[in-house]
């Protein structure tokens, strides 16, 4: 449950169009961000999340459609009127000021007076755990100091809104997940509505109340990490969420073949539509390994064996040639213990892991 802060704003944005040419960066799009909420955008490489980003901000004009922050009209604001706080992927941050100099730089915007916004700076300092670091150069500073100094200078002035674009992609990967739970931990303590772009579905999972996964320039789910993860509303959030592989599977009266055997399922069949049995590697075992009698159960050719330190990964192929991944803990002797390429083995997935899709990207 997130903690919403006095004067966090909701947004709402409606049938929001962006073209450049004949290509849409944004087609029609519509979204709700609650109030207090940490919302990411999620999405590939030109999918259109951080056009939305900086419609937001106000540095891009969409074609048509209306921004509401709260009950106040946006579209036409520019950006310095909109009293949001903003972390770029770059940081932007300013060389030959200090690190205090930097994170007042808004405040001098706004003609604070000089007593209070030495007390903002600092407070704001102290918030991203770098107090007494105001006299140092930005010069003097790590990748991951440099990330919270970006970070105070758009929350020293209690903005109401604050926007992310990608501002962890620059540092190591030790760094970054560590970074994810302090930001989490952050949005708790200040409850400002947050909306937060990445590439990166992990991070995404790690850090949201909910998720928008976007693909060119349309939503195409909005949800829970958890109901992304475990309800994909089409093959591209499936494919784009975890690792996956898809089975075409057939209708039969109230049944779903695969393979011309029943398929076992503990959730509902979508009403319409050319379906596919979604296979999350994490919830295939090898028979035998506590699995009951009520399970799918699949005849398969073990491809390769990959060990990766705390986890393998077994890839097996089935009769059709359709290869199945499937993902287990190591433990002393797993590895040993697992057939070799080329043996036989059967794969067993549980009725409520196995989850039926729609066969379309949405």
């Amino acid at each position: 449950m997130q903690n919403e802060a006095v004067g966090a704003l909701p947004i709402t944005v409606r049938n929001v169009t962006k073209r450049y040419g004949r290509v849409f960066a944004l087609d029609d799009v519509s979204l709700d961000v609650r109030s207090g909420e940490f919302l990411t955008l999620l999405g590939p490489s030109g999918s259109g999340k951080t056009t939305l980003l900086m419609v937001l901000a106000g540095f891009t004009r969409p074609d048509r459609g209306s921004l509401k922050f709260g009950e106040t009209e946006m579209i036409r604001k520019p950006p310095h009127l909109r009293d949001v706080g903003m972390v770029f992927q770059n940081y932007a941050l300013f060389p030959h000021m200090t690190v205090a100099g930097n994170v007042g730089y808004p405040l001098r915007l706004r003609n604070t007076p000089k007593a209070e916004a030495e007390s903002r700076v600092e407070r704001a300092l102290e918030t991203v755990q770098l107090g007494g670091y105001g006299a140092r150069r930005i010069d003097q500073l790590s990748g991951g100091q440099k990330q919270r100094v970006a970070l105070a200078r758009s929350i020293v002035f209690e903005p109401r809104i604050l926007l992310m674009d990608e501002p962890l992609s620059a540092l190591d990967k030790k760094l970054r997940d560590r970074m994810q739970i302090e930001l989490r931990h952050l949005h708790e303590k200040l409850g400002m509505t947050t909306v937060y772009v990445t590439h990166d579905q992990r991070e995404a999972l790690t850090m949201s109340d909910r998720i928008a996964v976007v693909n060119h320039g349309r939503i195409m789910q909005l949800a829970t990490p958890q109901a992304l993860y475990d309800r994909p509303a089409n093959r591209f959030v499936a494919d784009f969420i975890g690792d996956s592989a898809f089975l075409p599977v057939t209708r039969s009266g109230d049944q779903v073949l695969l393979h011309g055997a029943p398929l076992k399922i503990g959730g509902s069949i979508p009403a319409s539509g050319s379906l596919l049995l979604m296979i999350r590697p994490e919830r295939v075992r090898l028979a035998g390994e506590e699995t009951g009698e009520d399970v799918n159960r699949f005849e398969a050719t073990v491809s390769e064996v990959v060990y990766q330190g705390d986890s393998y990964l077994l890839y097996a192929r089935l009769s059709d040639g359709s290869e199945i991944g499937l993902r287990g803990p190591i433990r002393e002797g797993t590895v040993a213990g697992l057939p070799k390429p080329g043996a036989q083995a059967t794969l067993a997935l549980a009725p409520e892991d196995a989850i039926l899709i729609e066969d379309g990207d949405g």
